[in-house]
């Protein structure tokens, strides 16, 4: 399929892929004070993706500090490249300038005042989610069923909750893997609401509590049982009975707690500590983790049997750094929720947003909202001056030339040698790359200049489009 003069109504009217099955390359908007006019994905479906100022460019920005023919996109053998046509503000890739270099995933393109992030698969599947929270019915967006829930995204979160709507009214224990930060307790929460499980919803974080109280929290005990134990005490998984038990950083839990947890998944029962007969215990089980509980199986510091008990479904949480186009929804949501709904946020102030890489994720982006909101004192707009230095200091050498990413502009398309005439896109192409020059097109051609010309009038190309 051509990528050729896509526009928001034409990325919105394909399809729906779910990204696991979509290999196409592309970049997802992140933001832009033209977003409304911008689509939300641009796919890599040719060779070649233009972008710049005029309406001929496969992604057209319609800004002033965008060049007319300002740069393109090239799929290669080893990747994509991202070239700068030689525009005046240049193209900038993680805050650096450069003439040519390769995309790695997540890299966070500028071209002029628009901020872009490259994903390399899957990019159709973003074509129905916009940054202002709105979604476009006729590009199919994911319907898992799930409402009230309170992660908010586009379409990386719709496709986990479209997993977890698939698992929730079963009796499948689930893992829940990601960073810190990046909201695992509600997505148990949501397993719980969207399981109808008439019980209550019991939540304990296992690296919180010293190893010797987390069993009797757990499991309970009878009064004697120890000493202090000076009445009965009902544990969290007999509380949840006929609910969930969430298991925060269940990969700290100590070993003989694993093995009694692991009996009772396998029973349904549980014997409090001092007591002789197990009570039933009928829990769904929802458990988070940061860490890599299979190195932790293989040093012996979790039970291999319980884990593949727990593993049953695993929901992934990326971290911020690769949904960077859920920062301005989330800024919005967390305006609000700091009673500043009717704030703005200027373009430095998400520039600072998108280069920060957030290392403790959205819980992180809060902080620095609610820091904003007062060190704004009730301004109407919100900008860089307001958020925290260490989200500030990642705009250091902003803009400057990136020798770490800068590269030699790769060979140019093979056009050369083929045989028949370039088509009319692989001839406009070469005239943006060429700036117009028609000597240079014919030497990559291996065609006279007044070949060139044939084919020009041959398309109705005017020349006089492509020269600065």
């Amino acid at each position: 399929m051509s990528n050729e003069g896509w526009t928001t109504a034409s990325i919105e009217a394909i399809p729906a892929i779910e990204a696991t099955k979509d290999p196409t390359p592309g970049m997802v908007l992140i933001y832009s004070r033209l977003h409304r006019q911008l689509p939300s994905a641009v796919p890599f479906a040719s060779p070649v993706t233009t972008f710049g100022r005029e309406p001929d460019n496969v992604l057209c920005i319609p800004e002033a500090a965008v060049s007319r023919y300002h740069g393109r996109v090239e799929r290669r053998p080893d990747g994509c490249w991202i070239v700068d046509n030689g525009s005046t503000n240049g193209v900038l890739v993680n805050g650096a300038r450069v003439a040519a270099a390769a995309l790695e995933p997540h890299d966070v393109i500028r071209v002029g005042d628009t901020l872009l992030r490259f994903a390399d698969h899957g990019v159709y599947g973003y074509g129905a989610y916009r940054i202002d929270g709105t979604v476009v019915e006729s590009a199919r967006p994911i319907r898992h069923g799930i409402t009230g829930c309170p992660l908010i995204g586009g379409f990386q979160i719709d496709q986990l909750l479209d997993r977890v709507a698939k698992v929730a009214k079963t009796q499948l224990s689930v893992i829940v893997t990601g960073e810190s930060g990046t909201g695992k307790e509600l997505v148990a929460r949501t397993v719980h609401s969207a399981s109808e499980r008439e019980g209550p919803f019991q939540a304990i974080n296992c690296a919180a509590l010293p190893a010797n109280l987390i069993e009797s929290e757990l499991f309970g005990y009878r009064k004697g049982a120890f000493t202090g134990a000076v009445s009965d005490k009902v544990g969290l998984v007999k509380a949840a009975h006929r609910g969930t038990l969430f298991l925060d950083e269940i990969g700290d839990m100590p070993l003989e707690a694993q093995a009694k947890l692991l009996r009772v998944l396998q029973e349904r029962k549980v014997l409090p500590i001092g007591a002789t007969t197990p009570e039933d215990a009928d829990v769904r089980v929802v458990c988070a983790t940061h860490r890599d509980l299979e190195e932790l199986v293989a040093r012996g510091t979790f039970r291999g049997d319980l884990f593949a008990r727990l593993r049953e479904f695993t929901a992934r949480l990326p971290p911020l750094r690769e949904r960077r186009e859920d920062l301005y929804p989330l800024t919005r949501s967390f305006l609000a929720r700091a009673g500043r709904a009717d704030a703005t946020v200027s373009l430095p102030y998400m520039v600072g947003l998108a280069h920060y890489r957030w290392p403790y994720n959205v819980r992180e982006l809060e902080s620095a909202v609610k820091l904003s909101v007062a060190l704004s004192e009730g301004r109407a707009e919100l900008d860089l001056g307001d958020l925290p230095e260490s989200v500030r200091q990642a705009l250091t050498g902003h803009g400057a030339s990136g020798a770490r990413r800068t590269a030699s502009v790769p060979p140019p398309p093979m056009h050369v040698g083929r045989g028949g005439p370039p088509t009319e896109g692989e001839l406009r192409e070469m005239l943006i790359r060429h700036r117009g020059n028609i000597a240079a097109v014919g030497r990559e051609l291996g065609k006279e200049r007044m070949q060139v010309h044939r084919w020009l009038k041959r398309y109705a190309i005017d020349i006089d489009d492509y020269r600065s």
